[in-house]
């Protein structure tokens, strides 16, 4: 093994997460997670080169000068956590409709009512890129502190060619300069705009044949997104806007199922989806036409707990029917105002059963998976990119335990340390 080791680290407990390069862990697998005690992990220039017992590791590299060595034998040491579905480029925020929320009012009669989504389409509108590169920098920080490296990033509140791209052109720029990796999916069909009013047909048609090609020639986007869901789009709304990205060379995933079960994750088997997301009220036949069609279920149960709602996504059930299962934040500022993995991970257990190594798989390689980055990231192993997390904890399963609190001491992205001692490095 010729050259230098650029960074070698050891901990009581490394998390590999591997096994599961080709396609993501189903069913029992789920809970098949890899666990090293005493290990290592070394590291040349962006990848990952050697991961397993520290004595072996050490002298597989016995030759060779490691640049810099941590040493923390009483912390874990995980993959950076992957988190699939954010809507993290917006204006303003909405701590007024939490109080709403809290009065009484359903989420979908705020909607209704003008605010929720629309509230931050009118914010989003009147925020200047440069006004959204400042806030969206801050945010990406705050996730990378967080302990995630991998983002995926929807636009979804500009309504409109203009503030569409608006926001595609800022996710673009965050990419090109933020640590954080960046999946930007367009959702232009987030809500139906006011000036829309009444004609939800009509929009469909100016995203699908104004915005969508403008978006795709462009490359601005991996993903298009709709909000299938009664009282927003239909099931053949989305489908003919999901279709037409296909046909533009975008991938797809979408929200589905959330408030009734209209049939999204069918759908989503039906034209072979990346993910769908949500599925609070997904049907057996969903669960199992998912199965078969190889479609990740992306469940985000911050959001239920933000609308206080007494109904999460049934992860057991597709747990145990093979679909594949990832979990994400949701990150927006209405319906889920949070960005830590770590708190969804609580969530996953408390509120959907879900046992720390199912969570920890979900939140890894699997939604590494559902972007389509299941060979690159999600997991220790050599040849991946070497996106590493270090918590001062003693196990894996304090990490969803000890909730609330940021535990993350020292992050690497691509091989670099980003945060030590749970603040940016300096320099």
């Amino acid at each position: 093994m010729p050259g230098n080791v650029d960074l070698l680290l050891t901990a009581g407990n490394v998390i590999t997460a591997g096994g599961f390069k080709k396609e993501a862990a189903r069913g029992e697998a789920m809970r098949k997670l890899e666990i090293i005690e005493d290990g290592a992990v070394a590291v040349r220039g962006e990848k990952i080169i050697e991961v397993g017992p520290r004595e072996k590791v050490l002298e597989k590299i016995a030759k060779e000068t490691a640049h810099t060595f941590i040493h923390a034998p009483g912390m874990t040491l995980t993959p950076g956590f992957v988190d699939p579905h954010t809507h993290s480029v917006f204006g303003g925020f909405r701590e007024d409709e939490f109080a709403l929320r809290i009065s009484g009012i359903p989420y979908m009669e705020i909607l209704k009512e003008g605010g929720g989504i629309l509230e931050t389409v009118r914010a989003t509108r009147k925020t200047s890129k440069d006004e959204l590169l400042e806030k969206s920098r801050k945010v990406l920080d705050r996730i990378l502190l967080n302990g995630t490296t991998t983002v995926e990033i929807k636009s979804g509140y500009g309504l409109d060619l203009e503030n569409e791209v608006k926001m595609l052109e800022v996710i673009d720029q965050l990419q090109k300069e933020h640590p954080v990796d960046i999946i930007p999916t367009f959702l232009g069909a987030h809500a139906l705009p006011e000036e829309y009013a009444g004609r939800s047909d009509d929009f469909i048609d100016y995203m699908k044949d104004e915005v969508l090609p403008y978006v795709a020639e462009r490359k601005l986007a991996r993903f298009c997104d709709v909000f299938c869901e009664e009282g927003v789009f239909s099931v053949e709304q989305s489908r003919r806007l999901l279709r037409k990205a296909k046909e533009l060379g975008l991938e797809i995933r979408f929200h589905a199922d959330e408030m009734v079960s209209l049939g999204g994750a069918e759908l989503a088997a039906e034209l072979g989806a990346a993910s769908a997301d949500h599925l609070l009220e997904i049907s057996l036949a969903g669960m199992e036409k998912m199965a078969t069609a190889d479609v990740t279920a992306t469940l985000l149960p911050a959001t239920p707990f933000t609308l206080m709602k007494d109904k999460y996504a049934p992860a057991r059930e597709m747990i145990d029917r093979h679909v594949p299962l990832a979990l994400a934040s949701d990150f927006n500022p209405g319906s889920c105002p949070t960005h830590s993995i770590p708190l969804i991970m609580t969530l996953a257990c408390l509120k959907m059963k879900m046992t720390p190594e199912e969570a920890f798989i979900a939140v890894t390689i699997n939604a590494a998976h559902s972007l389509g980055l299941g060979e690159d990231v999600g997991s220790i192993e050599p040849g991946k990119q070497a996106d590493l997390v270090l918590f001062d904890v003693p196990n894996h399963r304090f990490i969803p335990y000890y909730y609330g609190i940021n535990l993350v001491d020292t992050v690497v992205k691509k091989g670099k340390i980003i945060v030590e001692k749970g603040c940016f490095k300096e320099g």
